[in-house]
């Protein structure tokens, strides 16, 4: 790739931040496309996409969940000379029955994949599954730190993909050949239960943590109660629905397809965050 700026919209979540630091390590002309970013951007702005598009070779690309503006994003980007997206899907997108595809999450990956692949651009798609990091940066850290994991997930098992893993795919992407046109279909090594999960978080935190299966309306109530828009509560609860069903036990092999070595065990991830004390 010739040394133009790489824009990483969304550089300050789980997969964007550890893109941006990644690319920072490398010396890359970088950018973070963000609200607190320099200059601006906001998604819901569409007069701020041109700066931060600015002088682009390619762009790292985390949609706004819940919002069809992909589309006219990758659109400009093209038009303002951008080579080559590298886009942050999810799981299920291909899959029947998998989710609904008329939710708001559903429809911003389908109609997103579709855009660029037909956007004439090199692009790459990264579908992970669940995030090992929920459980030390998003929502489910607060059920570790509670104790207990009140998720309506039954007796189902995920196979957890390390958000470094997905950084580590997305940059070879970004930076290097032989990606153009691949889906990536990235999952951990093994699929574990939520029991398991739970057994291996009390093992590397140091603290008693068990799963307590919900049904998904006894979820719902509780999301509510905690001052949960109802329909974002159901829609929440429909995510993890796959997973009770046994949808999310599939061992993908997108990051040994990428990069060729395998991803990391659940175990390993857990035993790094306890040590960096993720819940102290």
């Amino acid at each position: 790739m010739t040394e133009r700026t790489i824009v990483v919209v969304g550089g300050t979540g789980k997969t964007g931040g550890r893109v941006l630091a990644r690319l920072r390590g490398m010396g890359a002309a970088v950018r973070a496309a963000s609200r607190s970013g320099e200059p601006p951007f906001d998604w819901n702005e569409r007069a701020t996409w041109d700066a931060a598009l600015d002088g682009a070779r390619a762009v790292y690309l985390v949609p706004l969940d819940g919002a069809l503006l992909t589309r006219p994003f990758v659109e400009r980007a093209a038009r303002l000379g951008v080579e080559r997206v590298v886009l942050l899907s999810g799981r299920g997108v291909d899959v029947p029955d998998y989710g609904d595809p008329s939710g708001s999450v559903g429809a911003t990956h389908a109609d997103g994949e579709s855009a660029v692949r037909e956007s004439g651009l090199e692009w790459t798609i990264l579908r992970p599954g669940w995030f090992a990091q929920n459980f030390t940066e998003g929502f489910f850290r607060e059920m570790v730190l509670a104790g207990e994991l009140r998720l309506p997930g039954g007796d189902g098992a995920a196979s957890f993909v390390d958000a470094d893993d997905i950084a580590d795919v997305a940059v070879a992407a970004l930076t290097g050949d032989g990606h153009d046109g691949r889906t990536y279909e990235l999952s951990g090594p093994r699929a574990l239960t939520l029991t398991e999960v739970a057994v291996e978080l009390s093992a590397a935190s140091g603290r008693p943590i068990r799963y307590v299966p919900l049904p998904p309306e006894e979820y719902v109530a509780e999301l509510t109660g905690q001052g949960w828009p109802r329909a974002e509560a159901e829609e929440f609860a429909g995510a993890v629905a796959p997973l009770r069903r046994g949808l999310d036990e599939v061992l993908s092999h997108g990051v040994r397809e990428a990069l060729g070595r395998a991803p990391r065990d659940f175990t390993a991830f857990a035993a790094a965050a306890g040590a960096a004390g993720a819940w102290d």
